[in-house]
């Protein structure tokens, strides 16, 4: 497809952004990375991520640093209200870190020191690569060999660059496809996830012998919570130094006080999809423990109440009807395409697929046409799992599911 070095526009510079960065870097052509958050570095999202193929080989691809970059957890089992496991599966999945990745790409990307790996090596060929934040791309113009991308800094100037290509990575609140499609909107599906982390090692023996290296679950009518071990500080996979990271499903309709009151910050402000690490209100935390204590299994309930920095998403479903724009010039990957519930552990992985199937169609090794194909078809498959999974679990019936009186649905 490429003849010359192509000057690349990537929007959003979380973890989809970098996976195409870095793999447009790696092909020779020139990237510049245009994030919207005023900072430098994204914060840590405190979030587990569940290394699915696609993840696994991106970074056997593409990582430089060789890095290995995820805990395996050996099989997955149910427990009951009392904390006994009433179900087991011999599942090996790898559970890895949003920090982790973040910085790693981060290295690979555009030389960023992090502490958690040693920056790798020049590679032959490697196009240029910038990463500038504080960015918000304002309007996309199609001037038929080439894009005008007019975006505002964080000083409010606003500023224009010319791209051959660009990519919008900008996730599921999408401003690229805002631009294009304004009409696609992201809804919340009725519920959100509480999440939150603990150190390994101030897990008691019953919570280790429940969560480490393991794939955990606890349902019951309206509620799902889930535990799995990531890797720790500055990704430390060793164990003791690893954290346990969880995840709690809970139902709340989008027009109750409950649920306003829940997406409203210390600092009274009302968030829409994400409230971030710090922002929780203590009374609102405290009512959280309190029922954690009386609803969950004690292993869970330990994990929840020894939290110290828990952050809530609220679920969304989102589709694009489309991901290629003006003549292939504008395509979107990831999240910006299709926002899945967390259900289908797959959100990482579609960008890592979509980015990859990127380096097959710039190869030519497959043809635009192709490549729309192929992305759209896991966007709509992984998008209509992750609504039936999520239905199910919060609305539905799960199959493990207890009532809330502890007894096995029948």
């Amino acid at each position: 497809m490429a003849q010359k070095p192509l000057n690349v526009v990537v929007v959003g510079g979380s973890l989809g952004g970098l996976f195409a960065g870095v793999i447009f870097k790696r092909l020779g052509h020139n990237v510049r990375i245009l994030e919207r958050n005023p900072t430098p570095l994204l914060h840590n999202q405190g979030a587990g991520v569940v290394a699915g193929g696609d993840t696994q080989e991106f970074f056997h691809k593409y990582d430089a640093t060789k890095r290995p970059i995820a805990v395996t957890s050996k099989l997955r089992h149910y427990l009951d209200r009392e904390g006994h496991v009433i179900h087991r599966e011999q599942t090996v999945q790898k559970m890895t870190s949003w920090d982790l990745l973040y910085f790693l790409l981060r290295a690979n990307f555009d030389g960023v020191e992090s502490g958690y790996c040693k920056l790798p090596g020049p590679v032959d060929g490697e196009g240029k690569a910038k990463y500038e934040y504080g960015h918000l791309v304002k309007e996309l113009k199609d001037k038929k060999d080439h894009v005008e991308v007019d975006f505002e800094d964080k000083e409010g100037q606003h500023g224009s660059t010319s791209a051959d290509l660009v990519i919008g990575a900008d996730g599921p609140s999408s401003t690229i496809r805002k631009i294009l499609l304004p009409e696609v909107r992201r809804t919340y599906a009725g519920y959100v996830a509480w999440r939150g982390t603990i150190p390994e090692d101030e897990a008691s023996p019953e919570a280790k012998e429940a969560f480490v290296e393991k794939f955990a679950f606890y349902h019951t009518e309206g509620i799902q919570i889930l535990s799995y071990t990531i890797p720790g500080e500055k990704g430390a996979l060793e164990p003791g130094k690893r954290l346990i990271n969880w995840v709690w499903y809970a139902n709340y309709p989008e027009d109750s006080n409950e649920f306003a009151e829940l997406m409203t910050d210390s600092h009274g402000k009302r968030h829409h999809n994400t409230l971030p690490i710090g922002g929780m209100r203590k009374e609102i935390w405290e009512q959280q423990q309190d029922y954690a204590k009386k609803i969950l299994p004690p292993q869970f309930a330990e994990i929840v109440t020894k939290t110290q920095q828990p952050f809530i998403q609220a679920i969304t479903d989102v589709l694009s009807p489309k991901n290629s724009f003006f003549d292939g010039k504008v395509l979107l990957i990831g999240d910006a395409v299709a926002g899945f519930r967390p259900h289908t552990a797959a959100s990482t992985s579609q960008a890592a697929f979509d980015a990859q199937k990127l380096d097959e169609m710039v190869r030519g090794d497959i043809s635009r046409v192709e490549w729309e194909r192929n992305t759209m078809e896991y966007a709509r498959h992984m998008q209509e799992r992750g609504v039936a999974l999520g239905e199910r679990s919060q609305f539905g019936r799960h199959p493990l599911a207890q009532s809330l009186g502890g007894v096995a649905k029948s």
